[in-house]
């Protein structure tokens, strides 16, 4: 297998905190967001949507989203498990999965795309190019203003985001955390079940 991924980015360490938390350790190729070397035709010719990160297998295919990559390494090294062990919670950890990419990382990635100077004509990750529209990083931030609140009333009643263990979804949530500083957005002093949980998640991971 082999990894082309961009370690600053926020995909990308979606993957790799799970990646180090499990002890998995894969070849890996990094493609310079910064550069545009998603863009070229070498990197065209490995994933055509011109994203990060992809994980090559050795067959050749192609697995090109965070999720999905996860869930394949999570059944080659089911150590250290961050999917779920049963059923009910490999549903919880994909429902809370799916609501923080759409409400926290997607709000905060729209803020970014549509209003930051770097990415003029790039409003959308991918191959194609779409003009930023500066409502939909306000949108955004009335996203994450009221995810927020409902994560930490969340949290006072939940040691982890998907129930009693820490799982995937709480990386997810961390490094959301830490994306916000990219829009200079951070969690209010109120609430403080979240600034909590940011500690125990982030001595998990230390």
């Amino acid at each position: 297998m082999k990894l082309y991924t961009y370690d600053p980015a926020p995909n990308p360490r979606r993957l790799s905190l799970f990646m180090q938390y499990k002890g998995v350790e894969i070849e890996t190729q990094q493609i310079d967001l910064m550069a545009a070397e998603q863009m070229n035709e070498d990197y065209r010719a490995i994933n055509s949507d011109c994203t990060v990160p992809a994980l090559v297998l050795d067959d050749g295919t192609v697995l090109s989203e965070v999720v999905g990559i996860c869930a394949y390494l999570e059944e080659l090294y089911p150590d250290k498990p961050l999917m779920g062990e049963t059923s009910l919670e490999r549903a919880q950890v994909l429902s809370w999965d799916h609501k923080l990419y759409l409400g926290v990382l997607g709000a905060i990635a729209s803020m970014l795309r549509n209003a930051g100077k770097g990415f003029a004509e790039r409003g959308l990750p991918g191959e194609l190019d779409v003009p930023q529209i500066p409502a939909l990083a306000e949108r955004g931030l009335l996203q994450l203003q009221h995810a927020l609140p409902k994560l930490d009333a969340h949290l006072a009643s939940s040691i982890w985001v998907a129930g009693d263990n820490f799982t995937f979804a709480d990386i997810d949530l961390l490094v959301a955390v830490d994306f916000m500083a990219w829009v200079k957005q951070s969690v209010p002093d109120e609430c403080a079940h979240l600034k909590a949980w940011y500690e125990r998640a982030s001595a998990v991971l230390a």
